[in-house]
């Protein structure tokens, strides 16, 4: 059974073209701004049969065209890699392209299995500099890093999701080092840049829970567009999602 916290059908945010988003429910980062803080608790979710959602991944084919297919988030997928693992050899052989987006937090050998069966990786880095990625997260971004790594080493293609929040992780010395680090890595296909909101704040309020942030705004064009000149500068293909 795989620990379902919801369904987006037709998505054309989470990976390209069309796709059918599963939310799957945990997730071991307690991320500031997270937007589906209703997906951390491990304990929720819909125990859902792994042929149900493959099932609906095949429904849903003809939609996809050339370019879409089924996205995994969460949530953290990766922390129901062992169920998922079946799951992902189904989808492949029925030829239906898999996006994982993950945090790369957490590593094992079923991990390291799941993603030689994921077609394209949406790795989120929450921050460079490892002190400003634990008041953001809670948690250290060693392991983060070091999946980028593994997956430049085994030629898995993926894209860096970057969310640009003010005050937390806009600093240009920890975007220019995430560059350096990282920007003659071949298999990086895109970096998204991720506008901060503010749209999960009243499932805080909802959860009984304090939301951390309320005096950060929303990022200005300004901030953006200096964030799109600085990745750019390292990486060849860059969007404002």
């Amino acid at each position: 059974m795989i620990k379902v916290h919801s369904y987006e059908s037709m998505g054309t945010f989470d990976g390209p073209g069309l796709r059918l988003v599963v939310f799957l429910q945990g997730c071991p980062f307690r991320c500031l701004y997270c937007a589906n803080p209703d997906t951390i608790d491990v304990k929720g979710g819909t125990p859902t049969p792994a042929d149900e959602i493959l099932q609906m991944a095949i429904s849903q084919k003809a939609f996809f065209g050339k370019k879409g297919g089924i996205t995994f988030s969460g949530g953290e997928p990766t922390l129901q890699a062992e169920a998922l693992i079946p799951l992902f050899k189904d989808l492949q052989s029925n030829g239906i392209h898999i996006c994982l987006d993950t945090n790369g937090g957490i590593w094992n050998e079923k991990i390291e299995e799941l993603l030689k069966l994921t077609d394209l990786v949406l790795l989120d880095i929450k921050e460079f500099n490892p002190e400003r990625h634990h008041i953001l997260t809670g948690r250290s971004n060693e392991q983060t890093l070091r999946t980028a790594t593994w997956l430049e080493t085994h030629n898995r293609p993926f894209w860096i999701r970057y969310v640009l929040v003010p005050g937390y992780s806009d600093f240009e010395e920890d975007i220019r080092a995430l560059g350096e680090q990282f920007g003659k890595y071949q298999n990086i296909q895109r970096i998204e840049i991720l506008p901060y909101h503010r749209l999960g704040v009243h499932k805080y309020e909802v959860m009984g829970w304090k939301y951390q942030l309320k005096e950060v705004k929303e990022n200005t064009p300004g901030q953006l567009e200096k964030a799109e000149k600085l990745f750019k500068e390292y990486f060849e293909k860059v969007i404002v999602n």
